[in-house]
């Protein structure tokens, strides 16, 4: 096969959980996405809610047998020698659709062909194929040393610090809902180093004074331990959670598919670098301090910036803008 060589590597991904305004939810993943020239391959497979099996919540002797295939040291799931690339994020099942490819050795290369969309043992590379992606050719050594060394799971747990705590424990549940780990606390004095590294982001909750959030920072400082902290914008539990999704993604800019948020009581502006389903949803408190959630927004958007015209009632008062992809989240207060 005489396919140009193509870099390989990995890096870090995540699937933004999220919990619905109907009172569903979505599951939280992190993975590792297959990088192919530098761009992660996930982008070129358009709108594609969808996890690579290097996820950090697959038990370690599963994950040793995933290298292991895509090493070819062990034999395919999949008839005609096909590998899963990327499957469902809630369930991994092979019905729900997959993108699989044939990898095969080609002397010290590592060939990757024949992408397609599957949802059973057999393909129909003609009617299910991704005509527009690959073959793609990597040298074994470049391709051998990025799975041989897996980066570290990142940290999912989070601390919630605030005096409401009824707030606070609603909003526990709903991260643990969707699989991230949560803890209560009134401050982070006396807890040990280890415990604190635990940790990928602090949650203050209102009404936190200066003093006690930098007590806070002080103590993650003094462990060593870089943590993402934010102030909770409002008593919105979907909010929240989706301020949490964002603090915890610590992807590079550059491989993130949504890449900037803005909002006025106009419009919201939007950017993504790679054909995507984008859903906005503004939620806002009333003078009773009620929530109310408007899905304002939701579509495929190609590469660009775009302006996103809405509706007075639904920003109007203290109001907050979300913005969801398969793979992100942000978050920005109607100015």
């Amino acid at each position: 096969m005489s396919a140009a060589y193509a870099t390989f590597g990995l890096a870090p991904a995540t699937r933004a959980g999220s919990v619905r305004t109907d009172g569903g939810f979505q599951v939280h993943r992190d993975f590792l996405d297959f990088v192919v020239d530098g761009r992660p391959l996930l982008f070129e497979l358009s709108d594609l809610d969808a996890v690579s099996p290097l996820a950090s919540d697959v038990p370690p002797a599963i994950l040793a047998e995933q290298v292991r295939g895509l090493l070819r040291e062990a034999d395919a799931p999949l008839p005609g020698g096909r590998y899963v690339l990327y499957g469902c994020p809630e369930c991994a099942d092979l019905a729900c659709g997959a993108v699989t490819a044939v990898v095969e050795r080609d002397g010290e290369d590592f060939v990757w062909r024949d992408f397609a969309w599957q949802t059973r043992d057999d393909v129909d590379l003609e009617r299910d194929g991704y005509h527009g992606i690959g073959p793609f050719r990597f040298r074994g050594a470049e391709y051998r040393a990025a799975l041989s060394a897996l980066p570290q799971a990142r940290r999912r747990r989070v601390l919630l610090i605030g005096a409401r705590v009824a707030l606070l424990a609603r909003l526990a549940a709903a991260l643990r809902t969707i699989g991230i780990g949560a803890d209560i606390a009134h401050d982070a004095d006396g807890v040990p180093a280890e415990e604190l590294r635990g940790y990928g982001a602090v949650v203050f909750g209102r009404g936190m004074g200066e003093a006690e959030r930098a007590g806070v920072r002080r103590a993650f400082a003094d462990a060593g331990v870089p943590v993402a902290c934010l102030d909770a914008l409002a008593p919105i539990v979907p909010l929240l959670v989706a301020q949490v999704e964002h603090a915890l993604d610590r992807s590079p800019l550059e491989q993130r598919r949504l890449t900037r948020l803005t909002a006025t009581r106009a419009e919201a502006g939007v950017e993504v670098t790679s054909p995507c389903r984008v859903r906005l949803t503004a939620y806002r408190l009333d003078r009773l301090s009620r929530t109310h959630a408007h899905e304002v927004f939701d579509g495929i958007l190609p590469p660009g910036s775009h302006r996103v015209p809405l509706e007075p009632k639904a920003v109007r008062g203290e109001a907050y803008l979300v913005a969801r992809t398969a793979g992100g989240v942000l978050v920005e207060p109607v100015r």
